[in-house]
């Protein structure tokens, strides 16, 4: 089943408008319950409110960061073991931690064998820099980042694991990877997942595509023959536009 995450990052800034946009979601989402998997990622200070709102609703709740220790002296941190109760989905590895925290491939790495050891499912996020596409390096970067990042995973994991592709130079910048590299890209990096864990194993990992996502250029990526979805960011602060993306990624995959 394909999968629209949304990553709404740093927003929004108060509970109500919260919970506004999660009912605005909730009433497409649950028409489609049986085509797509749905998951909001909010601030952490949201998870509580809003995984009361989504109860039993198949819409499906995740953290937009965790640690790799489940408890101590660890100030400001969040573990996997206290989002167990909220959550069934986290993002780690997002580029904007990347570049921001200076978050490093070996942390990824814990992040994500963490995460899976709580029986959390974990979208990993690799991506390359506009240096490294403009330098014809984003392979290298890419494949590098997925190794490290599955150093710790086996082939019982790859159900519980998703892979989103991020380019940097897209993200929030309104610029869109090709299709045709969004794909080879994409291709790449199921090979990469085919020689760590298993060919058979590397089926069940999903795949997605991130990167100034909208509504009226969703299409052009669900509809790409290994892309088992997106992970979308501003769009998903938008309801009626995040509603789209997920009807339009429905549509797709209810005729492949």
């Amino acid at each position: 089943m394909p999968l629209v995450a949304a990553n709404w990052k740093m927003n929004p800034t108060n509970i109500d408008d919260a919970l506004d946009l999660v009912r605005g979601v909730m009433s497409v989402a649950r028409g489609q319950a049986d085509k797509v998997e749905v998951a909001l990622f909010p601030p952490f200070l949201w998870l509580t409110a809003v995984s009361e709102v989504l109860f039993e609703s198949g819409v499906k709740l995740g953290a937009q960061d965790t640690f790799w220790e489940m408890s101590g002296a660890f100030t400001g941190e969040i573990s996997p073991a206290m989002l167990k109760p909220l959550c069934q989905w986290v993002i780690v590895g997002h580029s904007e931690r990347r570049l921001f925290v200076g978050e490093t491939d070996e942390m990824v790495a814990k992040k994500t064998a963490a995460a899976l050891s709580c029986e959390l499912s974990v979208i990993m996020c690799v991506g390359e820099l506009a240096d490294h596409y403009d330098a014809g390096t984003s392979d290298q970067v890419v494949s590098a980042q997925v190794k490290a990042g599955l150093a710790s995973c086996s082939a019982d994991d790859s159900a519980r694991l998703v892979i989103a592709y991020e380019p940097v130079w897209a993200i929030g910048s309104g610029k869109n990877a090709d299709p045709e590299h969004a794909y080879k890209t994409m291709r790449l990096i199921r090979k990469i997942v085919g020689e760590m864990i298993g060919a058979g194993a590397a089926r069940k990992v999903r795949i997605l595509y991130g990167g100034s996502v909208k509504a009226d250029n969703v299409q052009q990526y669900v509809e790409l023959p290994l892309c088992d979805g997106v992970l979308v960011g501003g769009a998903s602060l938008v309801a009626d536009e995040f509603a789209h993306i997920v009807k339009v990624t429905a549509e797709v995959y209810g005729h492949r």
